[in-house]
């Protein structure tokens, strides 16, 4: 379900998903490829919400703060509550992972499942976050940024199929 707000309407590129399911307000931006699945809400009422090329924001994510940016070919892993200022191209946030207010995610990072990542934390690029309160546990390896980039093109594919086979939110066909 796509609603405008105080005058706001979600920008939605043509290409991208978004499940029928989902619920879009105000003032939000979702960029090529990428695709928002069910359960997932996306509030744009304090301030703009930008989801770039190829991202995906999975099933039952929370994404309401001020002005964020999640940035391109990221992927947002199931129940993920999105609180933050930025994530960084190339990042992944694990399944059930929080991301606080102010916190900055660099390019990418991999939060893992379950991390809280509390209030103003800057994470630098290449990022293995782990724990509660999550702390940087190493640097990623070129084989573990491998991994996080075939699951984020899974996901730009995937969305692609359900659009062929005439899923999604139906107001945007």
């Amino acid at each position: 379900m796509i609603r405008s707000f105080k005058g706001k309407t979600p920008q939605i590129h043509p290409t991208a998903f978004i499940s029928e399911a989902a619920y879009i307000v105000g003032d939000v931006t979702v960029g090529e490829n990428a695709s928002v699945w069910p359960g997932a809400v996306i509030r744009g009422d304090f301030g703009n919400i930008s989801i770039g090329k190829n991202s995906a924001i999975e099933d039952n994510c929370t994404v309401h703060t001020w002005d964020c940016v999640i940035g391109e070919n990221v992927l947002v892993g199931h129940g993920a509550m999105v609180h933050c200022k930025t994530i960084g191209d190339g990042s992944m946030i694990g399944v059930h992972a929080v991301l606080l207010h102010g916190v900055e995610i660099g390019e990418n990072c991999f939060i893992a499942a379950g991390a809280l990542i509390t209030p103003n934390t800057k994470i630098p690029p290449r990022s293995l976050v782990m724990g509660s309160p999550a702390k940087v546990k190493e640097q990623l390896s070129d084989d573990k940024l491998a991994q996080i980039k075939f699951g984020n093109q899974t996901y730009v594919q995937l969305a692609q199929e359900f659009k062929q086979h005439g899923m999604g939110d139906p107001d945007l066909k």
